[in-house]
């Protein structure tokens, strides 16, 4: 399962394994750290890169995706949508079915609060699945929504 929380200049991606009755495995994780000099139509490939990457290396079964939050700016919310739209349209693509969750619902999935820092959010998310390293925020929120959807889907 691919977790991905996208935004244009910091996209978290998280490849999960989770079967029933067993801990849940994080297999690969990165934020796809895009230059703010590239235009937003280069920013956007990058990211439709690094999705399609994740989706090559493993066999993936769903992809999640973390709904965009309320935002007070128009030219934000358009930029969060791009991103979303290129990273979805990847999975679209493919055929791999996309399940969206709103953050609250990521975090109450997770951490048991719906309003949990990011710090509360990471250090969880690392408890989960015993990892040693620190993950960026992005990733952790990735691995998050992962989570959620692995936690919460039944087919």
């Amino acid at each position: 399962m691919l977790g991905v929380d996208p935004s244009l200049r910091g996209t978290g991606l998280a490849m999960v394994d989770f079967a029933l009755g067993r801990q849940p495995v994080l297999l690969r994780c990165q934020t796809v750290q895009v230059p703010s000099r590239l235009p937003m139509a280069e920013a956007l490939a990058e990211i439709h890169k690094a999705v399609a990457a994740f989706l090559d290396d493993f066999d993936v079964r769903h992809v999640a995706f973390e709904q965009t939050i309320y935002v007070q700016n128009i030219r934000t919310a358009q930029i969060l949508g791009s991103a979303r739209g290129a990273a979805m349209a990847v999975a679209a693509l493919r055929g791999k079915p996309v399940f969206e969750y709103p953050p609250l619902r990521v975090k109450q999935a997770v951490v048991g609060l719906g309003r949990a820092s990011k710090e509360q959010m990471a250090r969880t998310v690392m408890a989960i699945f015993g990892h040693g390293r620190a993950l960026a925020w992005d990733e952790a929120d990735a691995a998050g929504v992962a989570l959620c959807h692995a936690f919460t889907w039944r087919e």
